[in-house]
């Protein structure tokens, strides 16, 4: 019988392991829409991932050929259903651009402001959620209830909280309300109060700070080789936003700073979504004194915009301008064309191909949260399986725009 205390290789007193296999969603209150992460676990440290989206397709492009160019505006509006105004804007701009006309001033302005009122909600979701996320319950209380006064400008502006479909090719649906601009200012103002109270209370706390400092990193050449844009890109050191490098509406006459990180971690994504709601509120306080009380909001062009109701009811042309707009469309000149624009993720670009009929023969997006979802597996691989949460939410993945 051999000696029990012979002595052993520490190596043959390990048990043998093997990876193990976790699914985290689709169904997953973490999961920023429907998304399946399949991991390789070894221990708590992820070996490997693979992202499985498409939970949320809906043939989005397919079914924008079915209707007219205006009939797109609903379809837009469910990609990112939470900042649904900047679609609008988007694809109203691509339309514009392929027909070679501009929007009033007074337009520009106006979509200017709801632009950046919607930019601010689709943030403010975010970083309350991740807040919400890591147990930091309050703060995602005070930032919702901010985007509820958000919604509620949109509410009484367009009609709908969320899908507003309030763009037009050619203009807005409707002018400005009365006390538009005053509702404005009040509501900001406060936001800019609420996040003030937010990093008081979240920058001095350490198990915050511990689970989003040096987690999630990714450098700026792989965020670039991916086709990151936006808030996820601008973290990682890169200065590009489309409103500074290709400017639309009014954006080359205000003043803005385009908010970077350092480190590229999650911590820095949450980070530059506050400088930036910082500088959406500046925006909008340069663009409030700039947009005329009065005015024509539309373009005056009779085969784009639909006549005012009393001459549709009065005179046989407005009858039949209305009639022609609304039964066979509004026709835009045969041809192809991009257009891209800054949105609350990132470049948001449309790819309209037109045949010269009242219906898009083609319509493509550039959904920026299918690029920065497509990073995930580099983000989160040799991360513990606890940094999942964290690195996922800082990246905003949005299911509509992203599945499409």
């Amino acid at each position: 019988m051999e000696p029990l205390d012979q002595d052993l290789d520490e190596s043959e007193l390990e048990l043998p392991t093997e990876p193990m296999l976790l699914n985290v969603g689709p169904a997953h209150p973490a999961m920023h829409g429907t998304v399946r992460i399949v991991m390789e676990l070894s221990g708590e440290i992820i070996e490997r991932c693979d992202v499985q989206v498409g939970y949320l397709h809906r043939g989005f492009e397919k079914m924008c050929e079915r209707g007219t160019w205006t009939q797109v505006f609903p379809y837009v509006d469910r990609c990112n259903y939470v900042s649904p105004m900047l679609n609008n804007v988007g694809f109203a701009l691509a339309g514009e651009k392929m027909l070679g006309i501009t929007v009033p001033d007074r337009c520009q302005w106006y979509r200017m402001i709801l632009g950046e009122l919607a930019r601010m909600s689709d943030h403010l979701t975010c970083d309350g959620a991740m807040a919400m996320e890591l147990g930091a319950f309050t703060p995602f209380l005070w930032m919702i209830k901010c985007r509820e006064m958000l919604w509620e400008i949109m509410e009484e502006e367009t009609g709908a909280r969320m899908t507003h479909s309030f763009g037009r090719i050619g203009g807005m649906a409707a002018p400005p309300t009365d006390g538009f601009k005053e509702h404005v200012k009040a509501v900001v103002a406060h936001i800019m109060q609420v996040l003030d109270e937010v990093e008081r209370l979240l920058l001095g706390n350490r198990i915050f700070l511990d689970r989003l400092e040096n987690v999630g990193v990714i450098s700026a050449e792989d965020a670039i080789s991916l086709g990151w844009t936006g808030p996820c890109l601008r973290a990682a050191g890169v200065p590009y936003d489309v409103r500074k490098a290709h400017p639309y509406l009014k954006y080359g006459e205000v003043e803005f700073d385009v908010p970077v990180g350092t480190t590229s971690d999650s911590f820095d994504r949450f980070m530059v979504r506050i400088a930036e709601m910082r500088q959406s509120a500046r925006i909008i306080e340069q663009c409030i004194p700039r947009m005329a009380d009065s005015g024509s909001m539309n373009v005056d062009y009779p085969s784009v915009i639909l006549p005012p109701k009393e001459e549709v009811y009065s005179t046989i042309e407005g009858t039949i301008q209305h009639f022609k707009i609304v039964m066979e469309g509004l026709k835009l000149p045969a041809g192809e064309v991009y257009s891209y624009t800054e949105a609350g993720n990132g470049e948001l670009g449309f790819y309209l191909v037109s045949d010269g009929s009242g219906t898009p023969h083609r319509v493509r997006i550039r959904p920026p949260c299918f690029l920065v979802t497509a990073g995930l597996e580099r983000v989160i691989t040799g991360q513990m399986m606890a940094d999942v949460v964290p690195s996922f939410g800082s990246l905003n993945m949005i299911g509509g725009e992203c599945d499409r």
